[in-house]
């Protein structure tokens, strides 16, 4: 993210992934798509050098910033309308925050969290699946992230994109590609496009066990070459499955409200 008005220019670090937005038409179409509000209770993830930091805040009037690179965190605490969490990402507790926000004597007066960012290329899957655990407490994410990983996240049944990814996240989320991010856009450019999602959490989501579902994916489609008679067929055997499940299709073929509607047969939950 562009680093205009610092005195010292923040070289970018591989190892944290970090590539800085500096497109100021890229920048205000995200802000726009985000649409923040006066007292909204935001969360942004790698803020960087502020590049989207400063327009959503100036209409939020405070941000949360999560930002794990010491020397970017000292500089946004010179911010007194931010409030820093210097941490890796991953171990922030997202739900916690929210409770925080909404404890007795905060004067907030309930709502669930906004959370955005321009999450590290490295490390995106990962943060997607960390916010999944905390999913209750948040109304909606906006993020930019590597457009192939986009293209898998909003995929349809019977597509080459179609995958794990697509069915973990479509069953919980209403998803859209709201917006393409040349790699000319970042400083340094990444080797990749990028793209912005907008990800709403269903409002009646079914009920299911998770990790059961989890499960039943990544065997499904840990040969998806091949008929699901080889591979969750077999797991299906193992189970002890009683129910119909149409396996002489390919793990792409299925919807994800069969692959919802197995895990609820296979373990039902009260």
């Amino acid at each position: 993210m562009s680093s205009k008005g610092s005195a010292v220019k923040h070289i970018a670090r591989k190892r944290f992934g970090q590539h800085f937005l500096t497109d100021g038409g890229i920048i205000d179409a995200i802000v726009r798509a985000i649409d923040p509000r006066p007292g909204q209770r935001m969360v942004e993830i790698g803020p960087g050098l502020a590049a989207l930091t400063q327009p959503l805040v100036e209409r939020l009037g405070h941000l949360t910033v999560i930002e794990l690179d010491r020397d970017l965190a000292q500089r946004l605490r010179s911010h007194g309308q931010l409030s820093v969490i210097e941490s890796d990402v991953l171990k922030v507790d997202f739900a916690l925050v929210n409770a925080e926000w909404n404890a007795p004597d905060s004067g907030a007066n309930g709502g669930k969290l906004r959370v955005v960012g321009n999450l590290p290329y490295n490390i995106s899957t990962p943060i997607l699946f960390h916010l999944l655990d905390a999913v209750d407490a948040i109304e909606d994410q906006h993020f930019m992230l590597q457009k192939e990983v986009i293209d898998r996240m909003v995929a349809q049944p019977a597509t080459s994109a179609f995958g794990r990814l697509s069915v973990m996240l479509q069953w919980r989320y209403a998803m859209e590609n709201v917006l393409f991010v040349p790699p000319e856009s970042f400083d340094p450019p990444p080797r990749v496009d990028s793209a912005v999602v907008r990800m709403l959490p269903l409002a009646e989501p079914p009920v299911l066990d998770v990790a059961l579902l989890s499960e039943l994916v990544q065997v499904a489609f840990s040969q998806r070459r091949k008929l699901l008679r080889h591979t969750l067929g077999r797991w299906l055997e193992d189970k002890g499955f009683g129910g119909t499940f149409d396996v002489q299709r390919r793990a792409e073929e299925v919807p994800v409200a069969d692959y919802v509607a197995l895990a609820q047969q296979v373990r039902p939950l009260a």
